[in-house]
Formats: structure tokens, sequence, C-alpha cells
């Protein structure tokens, strides 16, 4: 009779992404038609020009760059966000709500100055990502969904970020670090508390996504292919 052990991930729950929270607003006091929002005046001409990348009458197909500049200015996208957008690029605000839900880089709920985002698909997984998630809870005292209570943090947990080869990984705001242990993420969430910025990539000494034990061809410089000289010329 022979045994078999079954090893049970458990998939955690990102409360920022559940279900009807997706596609669903409600009004709340800093989520509302009133929260105020409007364009800085630097990036009412970011908005021109990013416009004028179009041709004339086609305004629409610019709701997702200017709807991630008004993410990147104020830090996460209120409904008084989106509803400027439509008004800027002269389409019903229901054409913006539409593309909000749909991406999941756009961010329909305040989130911490570092937004952490763990990796957990499958070649993270198998690289050990549980640890990484571990131990920023443990660094940070928050759960998948939360955010600090000084709002510096908030992480979530994601599908594949594109990193497979330098699992396990983490998206931190626009970067990534890669090839992480659990003292790797510790000492990067240390600098950020101290206003650092830690440099993104692979934390093992890759330079990028080579192999991890060292290049095993293209060793040296291309010779190029031989040219022969034909005689009868």
């Amino acid at each position: 009779m022979f045994l078999h052990t079954l090893t049970i991930k458990i998939f955690h729950i990102t409360n920022l992404n559940q279900s009807s929270r997706l596609f669903t607003h409600r009004d709340t006091p800093d989520n509302n038609p009133d929260t105020p929002f409007e364009f800085t005046e630097e990036n009412k001409k970011r908005v021109e020009a990013i416009i004028s990348m179009y041709p004339v009458g086609h305004k629409q197909a610019a709701t997702i760059p200017v709807l991630d500049l008004a993410q990147r200015q104020h830090g996460w996208l209120p409904i008084s966000a989106m509803n400027k957008v439509a008004e800027v690029l002269e389409i019903p605000p229901m054409r913006v709500y539409e593309v909000a839900t749909f991406y999941t880089m756009f961010l329909r709920q305040p989130v911490g100055k570092y937004f952490i985002q763990v990796c957990t698909t499958t070649p993270c997984m198998l690289c050990n990502s549980d640890s990484i998630l571990e131990a920023i809870q443990n660094k940070l005292g928050i759960k998948v969904g939360e955010t600090t209570q000084d709002k510096m943090f908030t992480l979530i947990e994601v599908e594949c970020l594109g990193a497979c080869v330098n699992a396990p990984m983490v998206q931190i705001n626009d970067n990534y670090y890669e090839d992480l242990t659990p003292k790797d993420i510790e000492d990067i969430i240390d600098e950020l508390k101290a206003g650092g910025v830690p440099p993104p990539g692979p934390r093992s000494g890759r330079f990028s996504c080579e192999p991890a034990g060292g290049l095993t061809s293209l060793t040296g410089p291309p010779t190029g292919p031989g040219f022969g000289v034909r005689s009868d010329l």
C-alpha cells in the first residue's frame, strides 16, 4: 500500500480585487464625484502632447495613457479623476470607466506610497515566492490586500509579471526586484523606509536574465560568417 502526500497551496484573496469591487463604484468620503482632482499645469501639457499623437477625431484612443497620467499624479484613480479624463478627451464617462475597471494596472482604491505586487504564479511559486510573501507580511505587519497604518506600503498578490526567468520577483511601483531571498526583500523594505530607492533588477549578481550558472554559449565576440574570395574574378 502506497501513501501519497498531497501538498495543497493556499491561495490568498486580495481584498483590493474581490469580485464586485472590481466593477462597482460606491461613493465614499475620499472617492466620489466631488473629490478634488485637476491636472497640474505641467500635466495638462503632457495630456496635449499625448493627444497630439493620435489622429484628429480619435481622442478616445488616448484613454489609457491619460488615465495613467492621472493615476501617477494622484496616486490612484478616484471617480473624479476618471470624469476629468472623460472631459478632457470629450467622451462619455462610461467609456473611461470601462477601461479603468478592465485593466488591473488602474488602482481604484487608495494605496500606500509603495505598492508591492508579489508574483505567486507557477514559476515564482516553484522558486519559493511564498517565502517572499511571508517575509513581507512579517516585516510590515500586514496581510495581502492591506496597507500599513502609516500609509507607506500596500501589499497585494498578483499573477505573472513576465519576469519568470528571474523568479521569485516582486514589483514595487514601477521597479522590478528579482532573484529574491527573504533577506533581500527585507533589505529592500528597509531602504525604502529610509527614503532610498533600491536599485531594481536581479539581486543574485546576474546582470539580466542570463543563465544563473553563467553563460554556456556565446562566451566571446562572434566571429561572423566567412567570406571566401573567388579566384575566377
